[in-house]
C-alpha cells in the first residue's frame, strides 16, 4: 500500500505506474483518493479548530463560575453543547472518509522498481541467468506420477475419494524423499544463518489483508466458516504477520527467518495437462524464507534470497534458471520479483519451483511494522520472501533429473543422510 502523502504529491507517477501494470481501470482511483483526502484533511482541520474552541470555552466557564456568574456560565455551556454535537458529526464524517480512502489505497498497486521489465503477463517475463547444464537423456522420461507409481509412492484415486481432486497420498520411499527434501532445506537455511520457525497455520483477516492484495486473497485463501481465520497459502503470511503492530529496534534488524508449514490454496481456474498430478494442488508443504530489514538493505537481501534457492537446487544436481517477472505479472504489493525455474528433461523446458519477492514497505505499512533508530526516528521496515523449496512440485524436478535408465532414482550425496544413507531408490 502506498503512502497517501506520496500519492498526493506524485499523482502522475502513480498513474504511470498503474499503466505499466496494465491496470488502466484503476486510473480514476488516483483522482478519487486525492479528492477524498482533501475532504478528509479539511474535515480534520475543522474538527481541530472546534476542539480548540471547545477548550477555550471550557476555561471561560471555569472562570465565570469562579466569579459566581452562574447565569453567564450556563449560557456559555450551551455553546459547548452545540459544539459537541457538531464535533461528533465531523468525527463521524472523518472516519467515513478515512475508510473510503483506505479501501481505495488497498487496491492501488505499489510502485514497481525501475529495473522491472514492462510486460502484460508471465509470457513476457525475462530470463536472467541459467545455472547448471540442462540434460535430455537418451531414454524416455515418464510423467512424474508414473515414476511415483512404479515405486508405489502415490495414490491419487484414494485421495479423490477422501478429499476430491487436487489432493494426494504419498507413500513409501517417495513420501520419505518428500520429507527428506524438507528436512534438508531446513538445515540448508539454518546453515546460512536463518532462524528456524514453525508458525501458526491459520491467520486472522487483518493479517491476510496486510500481506496480500484482495485479488490474491480471493484466488488463494480458504476461510474457516464461522471464524475470523484463514488457512495459510504460504508460511510467509504467518511469518510477516508475526511482526504486526510492532516497533522494532534498528539493532534487531535484519530479521531472517526460515519456516516450515503446510500450505492450502484454492487454485482457481482450469489447469493444463502438465499441471495434473501433483504440480498444482490444494495442499502441499513448503520451506520458506523471509527477511525484515532496513529499506536500504532490501535490494541486497533480494539477491541473497533467490541465490539461496538456486544454490539448494544445484546442490541436488537440478539445473535451474532465474526469470525476472514483468510489470503485469507482479502482484500489487510487489516492488520486484524473480522466479526460480527448474529444468524438466521430460518437457525439455523449465518450470516454476519458487518465487522471490521484495515488497518494499507495502506490507509493513498495512501491518504497522515500524523501526526505531538510535536517534529515536521511526520508519517502516522492508519485507521480502522467497521459497526455499516446495515439494511435491520440487519432487517432479528431482525425479526427472535424477531418474536413471533402469528406472531407479539416484540420491545426490547431500540428501543421502536424510534418506538413511540410501544412494538410490529402486
Amino acid at each position: 500500500m502506498l503512502d497517501i502523502k506520496f500519492l498526493r504529491e506524485n499523482p502522475d507517477a502513480v498513474k504511470e505506474n498503474i499503466k505499466k501494470k496494465f491496470q488502466d481501470s484503476k486510473l480514476p482511483m488516483v483522482d478519487e483518493v486525492i479528492e477524498l483526502d482533501a475532504q478528509s484533511r479539511k474535515t480534520q482541520q475543522e474538527a481541530d479548530e472546534l476542539r480548540a474552541e471547545r477548550n477555550r470555552i471550557s476555561k471561560q466557564i471555569g472562570a465565570l463560575m469562579a466569579q459566581g456568574k452562574k447565569e453567564e456560565a450556563e449560557e456559555v455551556k450551551k455553546k459547548v453543547t452545540d459544539a459537541a454535537a457538531h464535533l461528533a458529526e465531523l468525527e463521524e464524517k472523518e472516519t467515513e472518509l478515512q475508510e473510503k480512502i483506505r479501501k481505495i489505497m488497498m487496491v492501488i498497486p505499489n510502485m514497481i522498481d525501475p529495473s522491472v521489465p514492462i510486460g502484460k503477463d508471465d509470457s513476457e517475463n525475462v530470463e536472467v541467468e541459467k545455472f547448471g547444464e540442462p540434460v535430455v537423456p537418451d531414454f524416455e522420461i515418464p510423467y512424474h506420477t508414473e515414476i511415483m507409481e512404479k515405486f508405489h509412492g502415490i495414490d491419487l484415486d484414494a485421495a479423490r475419494r477422501v478429499a476430491g481432486n487436487g489432493f494426494y497420498y504419498l507413500m513409501g520411499d517417495i513420501a520419505r524423499l518428500h520429507s527428506a527434501v524438507i528436512a534438508y532445506a531446513r538445515d540448508f537455511m539454518i546453515n546460512r544463518g536463518f532462524t528456524y520457525c514453525v508458525p501458526p497455520f491459520m491467520i486472522r483477516s487483518d493479517v491476510v489483508t496486510g500481506v496480500m492484495s484482495f485479488a490474491e486473497m480471493d484466488a488463494m485463501m480458504y476461510k474457516i466458516e464461522g471464524e475470523d481465520l484463514y488457512l495459510i497459502g504460504t508460511s510467509e503470511h504467518s511469518m510477516i504477520g508475526k511482526f504486526i503492530d510492532t516497533m522494532l529496534d534498528e539493532t534487531e534488524l535484519p530479521q531472517t527467518l526460515t519456516s516450515y508449514s503446510p500450505c492450502f490454496r484454492k487454485e482457481k481456474g482450469a489447469h493444463g495437462l502438465e499441471e495434473r498430478g501433483v504440480y498444482r494442488i490444494h495442499q502441499f508443504e513448503k520451506q520458506e524464507m523471509i527477511v525484515i530489514c532496513k529499506p536500504e538493505d532490501s535490494p541486497m537481501w533480494f539477491d541473497k534470497l533467490w541465490q539461496n534457492t538456486v544454490d539448494l537446487f544445484r546442490s541436488l544436481d537440478i539445473p535451474v534458471r532465474t526469470l525476472e517477472c514483468c510489470s503485469g505479472d507482479l502482484a500489487d504489493l510487489k516492488v520486484k520479483s524473480i522466479d526460480v525455474e527448474a529444468w524438466s528433461p521430460r518437457q525439455k523446458k523449465y518450470f516454476e519451483v519458487g518465487s522471490c519477492s521484495n515488497l518494499g514497505d507495502a506490507q509493513a505499512r498495512r501491518l504497522k511494522i515500524r523501526v526505531k533508530n538510535e536517534n529515536g526516528d521511526k520508519y517502516l521496515a522492508h519485507t521480502l520472501n522467497n521459497t526455499v523449496v516446495a515439494p511435491p512440485r520440487m519432487l517432479i524436478a528431482f525425479l526427472e533429473n535424477n531418474l536413471q535408465e533402469d528406472g531407479s532414482v539416484k540420491i545426490p550425496e547431500a540428501l543421502q543422510p536424510y534418506m538413511g544413507g540410501m544412494k538410490e531408490i529402486r
